[in-house]
C-alpha cells in the first residue's frame, strides 16, 4: 500500500516526492473512473429503455420506474453513504460501493424480467450512495496543495457535470451497435479498474475510535430524502395537485424539519449543522442544487427535441451534445485553477450561473427547421461552460474548511444536492413542458407538423424556465455566498482539518 494513500485517508498532507505526486493523479484518475460511472448510470439507461422494454415486455406506466428505482435509493441514502465513510473508513466504503455497484449491475444485465431489473436498478442506487460521497472525500483529503487541490478539482468536477452526457453517448453507441445490456455490463469495466486502482493505491484506514451512527437522524432523513425525490417523481407523471404528489412531498418537508431539529440537539448527528451554516459551504450546496435542475431538464428535453423533431439516431443524439461537454470541461479546468484562486467563488460560480442563463435562452429560439450548427451548438456551448463554472467550484467550496471527520458527510451533501435538483428539474420542467404542448395544441388541427410545433413549444418554455431558474439561482448565490477566496486558496493550508 502506498504512502500516500494512507495520508490522504488519514487528512495528513502529502510529502512533495516525485513519487507521491505520481500516485496521487493515479489516485485521482480511479476516483474519477467510480465518480463516471456513478453519474452516467443517471442517464445511460434512458436511451436503452426502449429497446428493454421489447425485450422484457413491460408497460410504458413501468417504465418511468427503471429511472426512478435508482435515483430513489441514491438520493434517500446519500447522507448515510458520505457518514459511514467518515465512520468506517473511505476506502473500505469506495471498495465495497465500487464491488456492490458491479454485481447490481451485472443482475440488472442479465435481468430476465422487469421485477428484477428493477431491483438491480435499486441495488446500484444503494451502492452509488457509498461510492459517491466517497470518492469525492478521498480527493479532498488527498490533494492538500492549493495548486494541485484546484486541478484536480476541476477534472472531477467536469467528470461529475459532463458524466451526463457520456452516458447518453455511450447508451446510444451499445444500445445501437451491441445489446441494450451491455449499458449495466459496462459498469463491470469501469469497477474493476477502479477496484484494482483502490486496492494499489488506497492504503486501510486503522483506527481505535469506536464509531457512533446517528440512527434517528439517518432514519428520518432516508425517509425525508426518499419522500423528496418520490414525490417529484409523482408530480412528473400524476401532476402537482395530485393527492399522492402533495403527500409524499409534505412527508418530506415535515421529515426534513424533524431532521434538522434532531441534529441541532444529538451528541452525534448524522449531518452536524456546522457542515450547513458556513457561508462559503451554504452557497456552494445552493449552487449544485440549481445547476442539477438545469442540467437534468436540458438533457431530457433536448434529447426529446432531437431524437423527435430532427430524427437523429440514438447515437448521433450523444454525439450531439459534444459541444457542450467541451465547454463543461473547459471551464471546469479553467475555473478552478485560474479564476477561483484569483477571484474566490462568489463571482465564478454567480458567473456561471448568469453563463448558463444565457445558453438556455439561446436553445430556447430552436424551431422545427432548425440547423444543428447554427442554433443548437451556441446554445450547448454557452451553457455548458456556465455549468462547468458552477459544478467544479462549488464541489471544491463544499468541503472547504470543513473538519476532517465531516468530510465524507459533506461530499455526501453536495451529491444529495445534485440528485434532488435532477428530480425537481425533471419533474417541474415536464410538467410546466407539457402544459405549453397543450395550450399551443388547443384550436388547432391535429397533424404531425402541427404535433412537432407543439413539440417545439415545449421544449422552448421549458429552456426559458430553466434560464429563468439559473437567473434567480444566480442571485440567491450572490447573496449567500461571501466575498473572498476559500480558505485553501486564500492562505495555502489543507482544506481538512488536521
Amino acid at each position: 500500500m502506498s504512502d500516500i494513500a494512507e495520508r490522504a485517508e488519514l487528512g495528513q498532507p502529502s510529502a512533495p516526492s516525485s513519487d507521491d505526486h505520481a500516485k496521487r493523479w493515479l489516485v485521482l484518475a480511479i476516483l474519477a473512473i467510480a465518480q463516471l460511472m456513478v453519474v452516467l448510470d443517471s442517464t445511460i439507461v434512458n436511451i436503452a429503455l426502449p429497446a428493454a422494454q421489447r425485450s422484457l415486455e413491460f408497460g410504458d406506466a413501468d417504465r418511468q420506474w427503471i429511472i426512478t428505482a435508482y435515483a430513489l435509493a441514491f438520493g434517500s441514502l446519500l447522507l448515510l453513504g458520505g457518514r459511514l465513510s467518515d465512520l468506517f473508513g473511505r476506502r473500505r466504503t469506495f471498495i465495497i460501493g465500487l464491488i456492490g455497484f458491479a454485481v447490481a449491475s451485472a443482475v440488472g444485465g442479465a435481468a430476465v424480467n422487469f421485477e428484477m431489473l428493477v431491483a438491480a436498478r435499486a441495488g446500484q442506487g444503494v451502492f452509488a450512495a457509498l461510492l459517491a460521497p466517497a470518492a469525492l472525500s478521498l480527493l479532498s483529503v488527498t490533494f492538500t496543495d492549493p495548486g494541485e487541490r484546484a486541478k484536480a478539482f476541476g477534472i472531477f468536477g467536469a467528470v461529475a457535470g459532463g458524466g451526463g452526457v457520456v452516458g447518453l453517448l455511450l447508451g446510444g453507441a451499445l444500445t445501437e451497435w451491441v445489446d441494450w445490456r451491455w449499458c449495466l455490463f459496462v459498469n463491470l469495466v469501469f469497477a474493476a479498474i477502479a477496484l484494482v486502482g483502490a486496492f494499489l493505491l488506497l492504503a486501510p484506514h486503522t483506527t481505535e475510535a469506536r464509531p457512533k451512527l446517528d440512527i434517528p437522524g439517518t432514519i428520518l432523513v432516508s425517509i425525508s430524502l426518499f419522500s423528496i425525490v418520490f414525490g417529484f417523481s409523482k408530480a412528473e407523471t400524476e401532476g402537482w395537485d395530485s393527492p399522492a404528489t402533495i403527500a409524499w412531498l409534505a412527508a418530506g418537508v415535515v421529515g426534513m424539519v424533524a431532521f434538522v431539529y434532531w441534529q441541532a440537539r444529538s451528541n452525534h448527528p448524522l449531518l452536524p449543522l456546522r457542515v450547513l451554516t458556513d457561508r462559503m459551504r451554504a452557497g456552494s450546496f445552493l449552487a449544485v442544487l440549481i445547476s442539477g435542475v438545469g442540467v437534468f431538464g436540458v438533457f431530457l428535453f433536448l434529447t426529446y427535441y432531437l431524437q423527435l423533431v430532427l430524427g437523429y439516431s440514438p447515437i448521433a443524439t450523444g454525439l450531439a451534445f459534444m459541444p457542450m461537454t467541451i465547454g463543461l470541461v473547459a471551464a471546469a479546468t479553467l475555473s478552478t485553477s485560474v479564476l477561483l484562486p484569483r477571484f474566490g467563488p462568489r463571482l465564478v460560480v454567480t458567473g456561471g450561473l448568469i453563463l448558463s442563463a444565457i445558453g438556455m435562452v439561446l436553445l430556447a429560439q430552436i424551431s422545427v427547421e432548425s440547423a444543428y450548427a447554427l442554433n443548437i451548438v451556441p446554445g450547448l456551448l454557452v451553457g455548458g461552460f456556465g455549468v462547468g463554472s458552477v459544478v467544479a467550484p462549488a464541489m471544491q467550496g463544499a468541503v472547504s474548511g470543513v473538519h476532517h471527520e465531516d468530510a465524507g458527510v459533506a461530499s455526501a451533501a453536495i451529491n444529495t444536492m445534485q440528485q434532488v435538483g435532477g428530480s425537481i428539474g425533471t419533474a417541474l420542467l415536464s410538467t410546466i413542458a407539457a402544459s405549453a404542448s397543450s395550450h399551443y395544441l388547443v384550436g388547432r388541427e391535429l397533424n404531425p407538423l402541427t404535433q412537432a410545433h407543439a413539440a417545439v413549444e415545449s421544449y422552448t418554455t421549458a429552456f426559458y424556465w430553466t434560464a429563468g431558474i439559473y437567473a434567480v439561482g444566480a442571485v440567491l448565490t450572490a447573496l449567500v455566498l461571501r466575498s473572498g477566496l476559500l480558505p485553501d486558496s486564500a492562505e495555502g493550508e489543507p482544506v481538512i482539518a488536521h
